[in-house]
């Protein structure tokens, strides 16, 4: 510090005006700010790859970025479908061109004229284009087995990550032992613990149990309250789930207990449902804390406050450079959803073109539509169930993947069985052998 103050000196007795802005005079909260993905060993990453581009000799050849979730940036190639209708948005003359499946144009003008000046450049109402905010809720409603989801209760966002900061702008208040504390699960991803930093809110740690498989144990949330109540005020609840970095799904029972512990402890709930389409364990399935909480009744389905976060980032679409996502409120008080959206509108509106590609995101082509057999091909279905599922929906013809009995690697069947009158089985047949030889045709 003296060093610093004899800088300044030195530099006002030779002429030089000292800086307005130095790490002593910054926001104390920024320099506290640390976000491991993006941190010192990204940076010497970024140093290797210009070493490498120079031609200075390596024990590899290349970086590997494995250090964050960028899909595409490791290979994954993107949907047609969502690039196609994309590339119409932004360049309408394209819907002349004969290159472009009808119902890409019909879903692209769709969009268009939901913008202002039927332009991706224009601004949008900050909580979002109305017609993808409605598109957003029966996505919901699709995913949830029914439940409703009011589209005045989404708000599109800059990626997840965005709409997560807004919700703890909202949360985050108090001075000394009332400032606002948050109950964050460690390991992390470090946006919270950066997000809390630069908010100076208080960081309270729960430890997911390694041991078995990073679960969530409530007696472990009850410690971390118990303790953060001495120098704090807990007030939120933020779950990772499926987990990030972990990967754990959680089960059905373990959301009950959790969405219980928050109504009894008076905690807001968020829930970071990020990677909701990317669970693979055997056994695991993803289930949404609106859609449990809503089936638990009352009094938690009409009290207990919840967020609720999705992006185009991850999963099948990967998508994380257009920034698209969207959080859902639920029991939020009214007055309070005002000022969220007051919030949302200092930053005008999140990019239109992340709007558009996460309405794509949640209504896919549908089986009658000309992308569908394409779109569920690039979905990463094993050939002989994309097979089976082109078969159904154009023949009617319903026979089970030989995935589902065995096969040997690299080679696919499909199971059927006959039972029915010659003349029917000649027919069956025969509709088979045309449709091997179309799709065949089309896809080899």
């Amino acid at each position: 510090m003296a060093s610093r103050v004899n800088d300044q000196s030195r530099a006002s007795s030779n002429g030089l005006k000292g800086k307005v802005l130095t790490l002593d005079t910054m926001n104390p909260c920024v320099r506290r700010v640390e976000y491991a993905v993006r941190g010192p060993i990204v940076q010497r990453a970024l140093e290797l790859e210009q070493e490498l581009r120079q031609g200075v000799k390596k024990p590899f050849t290349e970086v590997i970025r494995a250090n964050i979730g960028d899909a595409q940036a490791m290979g994954q190639r993107p949907i047609t479908f969502f690039r196609q209708v994309l590339a119409l948005c932004v360049y309408p003359r394209l819907l002349n061109s004969p290159d472009f499946p009808e119902d890409v144009k019909r879903r692209a003008e769709r969009i268009l004229q939901a913008c202002g000046g039927q332009s991706l450049g224009a601004y949008t109402i900050s909580s979002g284009i109305q017609l993808i905010r409605e598109d957003v809720a029966q996505y919901i409603e699709r995913r949830d087995g029914g439940i409703p989801a009011d589209p005045n209760n989404v708000f599109l966002s800059t990626g997840a990550s965005d709409a997560i900061v807004t919700m703890l702008k909202l949360l985050v208040a108090g001075e000394g032992r009332a400032r606002t504390g948050v109950l964050i699960p460690i390991p992390q991803y470090p946006l919270y613990s950066a997000a809390l930093a630069e908010l100076d809110a208080v960081q309270v740690d729960y430890y997911l149990d390694e041991e078995r498989a990073w679960a969530l144990d409530i007696a472990e949330l009850q410690r971390a309250l118990r303790q953060a109540r001495d120098r704090c005020c807990p007030r939120v609840l933020c779950v990772i789930n499926p987990g990030n970095p972990t990967g754990q799904v959680q089960t059905r029972e373990c959301i009950e207990a959790v969405i219980r512990f928050a109504f009894e402890e008076g905690l807001f709930l968020m829930a970071d449902e990020v990677y909701q389409d990317n669970v693979y364990a055997e056994g695991s399935q993803f289930h949404s804390f609106k859609k449990v909480l809503m089936e638990m009744g009352p009094p938690y389905a009409s009290q207990q406050e919840l967020a609720s976060f999705h992006s185009v980032s991850k999963g099948y679409m990967g998508e994380c450079g257009f920034r698209g996502g969207y959080v859902e409120v639920v029991n939020m008080d009214a007055e309070v959803q005002k000022q969220m959206g007051k919030l949302m509108s200092v930053r005008l509106c999140p990019p239109v073109p992340g709007q558009a590609l996460l309405d794509l995101v949640v209504s896919p082509p549908s089986p009658s539509e000309p992308s569908f057999r394409q779109f569920q091909a690039e979905l990463g279905l094993a050939p002989d169930m994309f097979f089976c599922l082109c078969l159904l929906e154009e023949t009617g013809i319903c026979v089970v993947p030989g995935s589902g009995f065995g096969q040997q690697e690299g080679t696919y069947h499909f199971r059927m069985t006959i039972l029915p009158p010659m003349e029917k089985l000649r027919l069956l047949l025969e509709k088979l052998r045309h449709f091997h030889a179309k799709f065949t045709n089309e896809y080899s």
